[in-house]
């Protein structure tokens, strides 16, 4: 099953550290992101696809974004 969730975000706004809910993906659909791990980050700007690491991972807008969530989950 896919669930798919569209975010909102302000320049300046996160969502906190969170444990991966299920195999997920980004699609910026405007703005910029930054998506953070203990590890690494990655930066999206509209149109980019992101991956969504298999860990504990942070997610801030750097201006003024929209994203599309989507987590492949079990039904």
């Amino acid at each position: 099953m896919l669930r798919q969730t569209v975010l909102a975000l302000r320049a300046g706004e996160s969502l906190a550290e969170h444990e991966n809910p299920g195999e997920a993906t980004l699609h910026v659909l405007q703005g910029r992101v930054l998506l953070t791990t203990q590890d690494t980050s990655c930066e999206g700007a509209g149109g980019d696809l992101l991956v969504v690491p298999d860990s504990r991972h942070a997610l801030t807008a750097t201006e003024d974004a929209v994203v599309l969530l989507t987590v492949a989950g079990q039904t």
